[in-house]
């Protein structure tokens, strides 16, 4: 996996989620109780982007259909959501959010 620069953590002044793209893949970002999350960026039942949900209690709301992810896991919380997001490791350093894509190697 190759680690990439996507936002500084004074991003998340303005909203707990942000779309970024880290090595061309289109993430979401989220902070909960001040830790750093990624998953993909579209939501797996309508394609909708998940950085104009709402976070409630570590979960995103899907904007479209109100679907529930996990944010920590990315694991579906039921209709109509049935398939996971995928998620990506974040590390911070010097204030900067960092997001690790591609193949393991």
């Amino acid at each position: 996996m190759t680690w990439h620069p996507v936002a500084d953590l004074a991003a998340f002044d303005a909203s707990p989620v942000l779309a970024r793209e880290a090595g061309g893949v289109a993430v979401a970002l989220y902070r909960v109780d001040g830790a750093v999350y990624a998953t993909q960026e579209l939501c797996t039942h309508a394609g909708v982007s998940l950085a104009g949900g709402e976070v409630v209690e570590g979960y995103i709301e899907c904007p479209a259909h109100y679907g529930l992810f996990e944010i920590a896991t990315g694991r579906a919380q039921g209709g109509p959501v049935c398939r996971d997001l995928a998620v990506y490791p974040v590390r911070i350093e010097a204030g900067r959010v960092w997001v690790a894509v591609g193949p393991e190697g």
